[in-house]
Order: C-alpha cells, then sequence, then structure tokens
C-alpha cells in the first residue's frame, strides 16, 4: 500500500471511531494508528451506549460533545419515557400486580435470533435488553414492573414471550454459555412497589 492510500486508509478509520484526525497527519503508519484506536476503546462494547443505536431505536441522537458518561442519562430519561407510555396503556395490570412472595419458574435467555426473531437486542417495550435488568414476564405483568427474584436481584419487566405464561420468568444473559448455566430453577419473587 503506497503512502498516499495508507493515510486515506488511516483517516477514514480514524473517522468512523470519532478519533482526532490530526494524528492521522503527524503518523501515516497504519499500524500504529490502529494500535492507538484500538487502545482508545472500552474493553467491552456497550450497545445502550451506541449512539446510532440509541438514535435508530430511542429516537434521540446525542448532541457532539456528549461524553459517554452522559449518554445512560439521555437513555435512562429515554427509558422513563418509554415506561411511562406502557404504565398508562397497562394500568388496568398495574392493579393486579401479586402483593407479597409468590414463586416463580425462572430460566434464562439471549437476544439471539434464534431464541427473540433477530438479534436486534430490542424487547418487546422497545427497550434494548441489558444485563442485570430486563426481564421477559407473563403478559399479566406490565412493562416497567420491578420483581425482585432470589439469588438474582431487582430485574424490570421489559420483554415478552411465545412461552413466558403463568408463573415462568425469563432472565436476559448476554451468552448462552450463562443461559445454560442458569438453567430452569423455581425461585421466591416479589414485586417491588415504588
Amino acid at each position: 500500500m503506497n503512502g498516499c492510500k495508507r493515510l486515506a486508509f488511516a483517516l477514514t478509520v480514524l473517522i468512523l471511531t470519532g478519533a482526532n484526525a490530526s494524528t492521522a497527519y503527524a503518523d501515516t503508519n497504519i499500524e500504529t494508528v490502529k494500535n492507538e484506536i484500538i487502545a482508545s476503546r472500552e474493553d467491552s462494547y456497550a450497545l445502550r451506549n451506541d449512539p446510532f443505536l440509541v438514535s435508530l431505536f430511542l429516537g434521540k441522537t446525542p448532541e457532539s460533545g456528549v461524553s459517554q458518561e452522559q449518554q445512560p442519562e439521555q437513555i435512562t430519561s429515554k427509558e422513563d419515557a418509554v415506561l411511562s407510555a406502557w404504565k398508562i396503556k397497562q394500568a388496568p395490570q398495574w392493579a393486579k400486580l401479586p402483593k407479597g412472595k409468590f414463586t416463580v419458574n425462572a430460566s434464562a435467555y439471549t437476544a439471539s435470533a434464534d431464541e427473540c426473531d433477530n438479534d436486534l437486542g430490542i424487547t418487546a417495550s422497545g427497550l434494548p435488553v441489558t444485563k442485570n435488568l430486563t426481564l421477559a414476564c407473563p403478559p399479566e405483568f406490565p412493562f416497567g414492573a420491578k420483581v425482585m427474584i432470589e439469588g438474582v436481584g431487582v430485574l424490570r419487566c421489559e420483554d415478552r414471550g411465545g412461552a413466558i405464561k403463568g408463573n415462568h420468568f425469563d432472565i436476559y444473559m448476554q451468552t448462552k454459555s450463562e443461559a445454560f448455566a442458569f438453567g430452569r430453577r423455581n425461585l421466591t419473587a416479589e414485586v417491588i412497589f415504588e
């Protein structure tokens, strides 16, 4: 690859990743630029912080100059708006939520296409799946209801599923190995009323 092609490639990579373009002029070595980009990224990809997906699915584009630390606040307010709309639509279900402890037949699922018809990671409520938060609940439970499940923690009803009926609840996990390790368990649960 000649110097001009390398520079063009480096600029393209920098533009696509949001890196500082002035670095490309100072250093045309592609491997160096690529390593700098990789080092500048976080170790794990956070679906909730992806500005493209946030704007595509939640209808809001983060303003330029907004740091990633500020984005979850914007998403949270968008989540609150989505859940508020569902609360109005599902008002009768809120009144019928169980009081006190009850037993759930808990299993786990992932956002893979073979389990969810697609792999976009968007729940039936319209919110993106979130580890340690997303719970697929029977239709009697409204979106936004918080359920404390023994040994798991407090999760929020955000999803549905064809097999999710009666006392069957599905807990979102990021990987199939986590889901298989969780298996199926009868656990004590309780709705958290705020």
